[in-house]
Formats: C-alpha cells, structure tokens, sequence
C-alpha cells in the first residue's frame, strides 16, 4: 500500500513542479474555502476523535492539541490564504554570474519533490503541511496520529477534492489512514520516493526517526524553552512576558519552561512572581534557593526535581530556579535546553548580546515573549515544522525551508579545456 502511495505521489509532484504560483494559489483558495463552507463536518468529527481521546485518558495538554473550534478551524483558512499572499520561492534565482571559461551559471529554488510527516494530536498540521508543499510544488504523504484520524480524513478529503477541480491528482496530498504503527516503519524506509522526513511529536518519535530511517529527517518541536530575568530587568515588563509565555497556550512547543532569575533580585522578585503565578493558575517547581520564598506566596509550589528541567510541561507548570550571574544561566540552558527558544529579559545591552552569541538555539529573544517562534508570526505564513537542528532548516520552516537548489549552466557550444 506505501509503496503505491509513495508511486503515485512521486507522479504528482512531478505535475506540482510545473504549476505557476497562480495556479498553486488558485488551489490554496479553493481549500480554503472548502475548509470554511465544510467547517461542520470537520467539527463534527473532531468533537468525535476528542470525545474518544479523552475516554482514552489523554492529557489535557494533547487534548487542546487536538481540539479544534470555529474560531481556530477559521485561523486555519486563514492560514492558507495568507500563504496564497506569501512569494513563490520556486524559480527564484539564488546567485550566479558568467565563469571565466565563458559559462553562465546559476543556482535556481526547486521543490523537493515528496515531503512525508508523521505528527501526533495536530489535526491544523494536515492543513498548514498541505498549504505549504502545494505552494512550493511538493506532494505530501502525511501520517497522523490515530487520536484524530477523524479529522485528518475529513480535511484530507477537503483537500483532494481542491486539487481534483483544479484538475490536479488527489495523490498531490494523501493521508495514511491506517494506524497500524507498523506502517510508520514502512514509511522511514521509502526512500526511493519520500525526499524529506518531518516528524512532529514526542522525543520517543524522534528518535525512531533518526534511528531507523533511511530517509533524510528534519526534528524539531520539541521545546525546552528558557527565560532568564536578569538583575537589570524591570519587574512588571518582565512578569507580563512571562505570564504570556506560559499562559497563552501552554499546550505548545514555544512556550517557556523554566524560569531563571538572578540572585541580585530574586528576593524582592520571587515575592511578585509568585502572586502574578496564583492569579495566572500556574504551579511552580522550585529549586532549592527559591523554595523557601516561594512557599511564603500565593502560588502553589513544589521541589524542582532534575528530570522537570529536561522534558515539557506542556501545562499550567513552571520551574523556577536562581542563578548567580549569566554563565550559570547559559550552562543552565546548553545541559537542559532543546535549541527551540529561549529568552532574556534585560535593560543590559552588554549582557543581552552575551545571551544572543552564546545560547545556541533556534530563536533566541531580547525582551520578548517565547511564544513568537511560529511561521506566522515569523510572516512565513503556516509552517511545517520548527526545526532545531542545524543542516537545511532552523526554526520556523516556511516555504523556503521546502526547496532545494539546482545548478544550471548556459553555454554558447561551450566546453572544458
């Protein structure tokens, strides 16, 4: 069954690549409005795969994951159509010039050819991967997680009947239905049609991908995120960034996880800290030095233990430790991060262009809010992936995180000598 999905989405992109990016968007905008005139249906089934998930005792954290509503399913269209306003980096001439033996050569955007995905609860990631292969004319083979293959049928529906008034081959973008996870071992090892893998999940996934596939993997998604409040940091600027990075949407990757504060301040910061962190809901987990302070506040508290530093709460949880100047919080941040994003909080020009040159992730901010590490707020439009690793693509990819390059020579009967 792969072999003949990876076959015939190989054919399909073949197709995609000669589309102009006005036919690519003339597509775009049918999904879209399919997405809005068919919003029912797949509300209808994703109440169903939400009603299962949670007798299946799935967290709450995947459970928002995976939840769609009108106002979210409308963010999604949206999505698409800003993709439809975003430049069609395919055929774009990257750089070139006329060589000394007469050749006049070029390095020219191209798709990749056929991108693969296998994520967990995100039923937009069908959408947002869908929107973005098509606009650079790559086939997608997408393999969803089975709490919403509900709702990953129906949009995938929507999306080959797009394509087929378009008068283009539903296989452009197809969905392994089965959930059989044997079927996610076959799929790493369709090399002879699949150019790209993107998982998007859990560190468990990950590591199977880079394991066991013969398919080059891009990981990412996984975020470990940091904010340090340094001595310099004015307080209130700093409490409402962090509340944002923690409450806005907890459930995702770019929302912060723990907290570093400098001794200088941390008796008079913990106290406000705490207080704001009670209003907000948020339990904190704290280290030894802040632990007896904090237990004097508002907000609940507990014993940070070293395995809370290493994973995602993903949750209304956050860890609080104190730090005595900026090399401890970057040793901090290179043993426990996950290069997703991290934050300073300073009025310190000195020590915030320390934390940009020396903490190595994807995304790194200067008196800002973690949770700006997306596609659309990046203005890439939706994005594939957020990846953390360093070959191809970091962080929020966009279009052109899906095109390659070829070389392209024109000559006059030119030859080597």
């Amino acid at each position: 069954m792969l072999d003949e999905m990876g076959k015939a989405a190989k054919e399909a992109s073949y197709q995609l690549a000669l589309l102009s990016a006005r036919e690519k968007n003339r597509v775009l905008e049918k999904i879209a409005e399919a997405l809005e005139t068919q919003a029912h249906e797949i509300l209808t089934v994703n109440q169903l795969d939400v009603d299962e998930a949670r007798k299946n005792g799935l967290s709450e954290a995947l459970l928002d994951r995976l939840q769609l509503t009108p106002a979210r399913l409308k963010n999604i269209a949206d999505d698409v159509r800003q993709v439809c306003n975003l430049a069609d980096p395919v055929g774009q001439v990257i750089d070139g010039g006329l060589l000394d033996s007469g050749l006049r050569i070029e390095r020219r955007r191209v798709p990749l050819g056929v991108i693969g995905v296998i994520y967990e609860a995100r039923p937009n990631v069908t959408v947002d991967v869908a929107a973005l292969c098509l606009k650079t004319g790559n086939a997608a083979i997408l393999r969803g997680g089975k709490e919403t293959w509900r709702t990953n049928n129906a949009t995938v529906k929507v999306i080959q009947q797009a394509l087929e008034a378009c008068g283009l081959p539903k296989a452009a973008v197809q969905a392994i239905e089965n959930p059989d996870r044997q079927l996610v071992a076959e799929m790493l090892r369709l090399d002879r049609y699949i150019d790209m893998l993107i998982p998007r999940g859990g560190a468990g996934l990950h590591k199977l991908c880079r394991e066991q596939s013969t398919i080059p993997v891009i990981t990412g998604g996984i975020g470990v995120c940091h904010i340090l409040v340094d001595d310099s940091a004015e307080f209130e600027p700093a409490l409402d960034i962090i509340v944002n990075a923690k409450t806005q949407r907890p459930s995702t990757c770019n929302t912060v996880e723990t907290l570093l504060i400098h001794e200088a301040i941390a008796e008079s910061f913990l106290p406000v800290l705490s207080q704001r962190m009670a209003n907000s809901g948020v339990t904190l987990h704290a280290d030894e030095k802040s632990l007896p302070a904090l237990r004097n506040g508002p907000a609940a508290v507990e014993a940070v233990k070293d395995a809370d530093y290493r994973d995602e709460w993903l949750s209304l949880h956050l860890n609080v430790k104190i730090v005595a100047n900026l090399d401890e919080a970057i040793g901090h941040i290179r043993e426990y991060g996950t290069q997703h994003s991290d934050a300073i909080l300073t009025r310190t020009l000195r020590n915030a262009n320390r934390f940009i040159n020396e903490v190595d992730s994807s995304a790194v901010y200067v008196n800002a809010s973690t949770r700006f590490t997306d596609g659309a707020q990046f203005g890439l439009g939706a994005e594939v992936a957020v990846s953390t690793q360093k070959l191809h693509a970091r962080g929020p990819m966009g279009l052109e995180a899906l095109t390659t390059y070829k070389w392209i020579g024109f000559g006059d009967d030119t030859i080597r000598e």
